[in-house]
């Protein structure tokens, strides 16, 4: 084998198994029914892809060559544990059925099954997290480790721990029926959320905004039309458009509707903007189409259009009545003039609310509105020590600085 040979049967590979690698497993994973030896599976049929292709060049079906060969892998070790009847079985139903697919389009798309599996409400919310990293997102242990702050061994055991207890509980690997799809979907997209979140607050070596987005995107292609997948869509690349913007030049965290849109990727605002007047045209709006708009008004051209948010967040209330749309809520009601309101409910939060920064930052803001001036230095005071990172605390020193004098 010459070295430009196995160069190129390396990268091949690695292309593959960042662009297919999701698609792949699921195939996999709907024949065996088990996810460890599909992963298994897959990887020895990535090892012998290299030096195979390295000798004979690329076959003219890479996917399902890598599809066929990992079949066989996983033939071979169920082969060499068949005790019972069962395993027997599976041999027979594999042997029968093993991949005979030479065009990629030939291959089934299973990804929309794994994602509900992988999301399945039995698993704690951090292993679904986890395991549709790992299985979809194609990203390695150490780099979710790395994402989630945890080590690589304990994000390791979790993974096994998740495999094993779809496997124990006997976790349908199915998209749910009619009567449980918008429940199941809804785990789903908060699945993703939290993917997404977290590359926004923690970065790591993978991108895992990109990563939700591309997730978000994959929902959205293998079931189109439904409106809170485009909504759920639109939010992530509403927002993830202004991130070249969300610090300024002196290190400060700058809102929405003071950042450099020059900044904003618009070619992804625009997408973002189209999506959300799709599915708010389709009249089901839930709970992320709401936000998507939100996020949509606070980008328009003309201003922040301060009445429509509230009138918005009045909606996203009947959908999720909880005390971070509510914190959220009473800013807005101060931003649209109804200053007294405002401080009223944030007054009827305070209760529960003390080690929350958020809190602590709306309120100085709303009390600074309402000229409570000493008030809203202190509350500053407290957002600042609390503040999570140092872009936070740089922009609630200006705020804070604008009230004192």
């Amino acid at each position: 084998m010459s070295a430009p040979a196995a160069i190129a049967a390396i990268r091949a590979i690695e292309a593959l198994m960042r662009d297919d690698r999701g698609r792949l497993l699921a195939a996999l994973i709907s024949r065996l029914r088990d996810f460890q030896l599909a992963e298994d599976a897959l990887q020895e049929a990535a090892i012998s892809a290299i030096s195979h292709w390295g000798r004979a060049g690329l076959p003219a079906s890479p996917q399902g060559w890598l599809l066929k060969v990992a079949l066989r892998k996983a033939i071979d070790r169920l082969r060499g544990a068949a005790r019972d009847a069962r395993k027997t079985a599976d041999l027979t139903r594999l042997a029968v059925g093993e991949a005979d697919e030479t065009d990629p389009e030939m291959i089934p798309d299973e990804r929309l099954r794994l994602i509900f599996t992988c999301c399945h409400p039995a698993l704690e919310p951090k292993s679904r997290v986890a395991l549709t990293l790992r299985l979809i997102g194609g990203l390695t242990t150490a780099e979710i480790a790395h994402a989630f702050l945890d080590n690589e061994p304990t994000m390791g055991q979790r993974l096994s721990r998740a495999k094993a207890k779809i496997a124990a509980a006997g976790i349908p690997y199915v998209v749910p029926g009619p009567e449980d799809w918008d429940d199941r979907l809804q785990s789903v997209l908060a699945v993703v959320y939290l993917i997404f979140n977290a590359g926004y607050t923690q970065g790591g070596t993978r991108d895992l905004c990109d990563e939700a987005i591309f997730l978000a995107r994959l929902v959205d292609g293998l079931r189109p039309g439904e409106p809170e997948v485009q909504g759920f869509l639109a939010l992530l690349l509403l927002t993830h458009a202004r991130r070249a913007a969300r610090v300024g030049d002196d290190g400060a965290t700058v809102p929405p509707g003071l950042q450099d849109r020059s900044r904003w990727d618009l070619a992804m605002v625009s997408e973002g903007v189209t999506l959300i007047a799709r599915a708010f045209g389709q009249d089901a709006a839930g709970p992320f189409q709401i936000q998507a708009a939100i996020a949509a008004l606070h980008m328009a051209p003309g201003g922040i259009d301060w009445p429509g948010i509230l009138r918005l967040y009045d909606r996203l209330m009947t959908h999720q009545p909880t005390d971070v749309v509510r914190l959220n809520r009473a800013v807005v009601l101060a931003e649209a003039g109804q200053v007294g309101q405002a401080v009223a409910a944030l007054d009827d939060m305070a209760g529960g609310m003390e080690e929350y920064q958020p809190f602590h930052a709306a309120r100085a803001f709303v009390l600074g509105r309402a000229g409570r001036r000493d008030e809203s230095i202190a509350a500053y005071d407290r957002a600042i020590a609390m503040a999570p990172t140092s872009a936070d605390a740089l922009f609630l020193g200006k705020r804070r600085r604008e009230v004192a004098h």
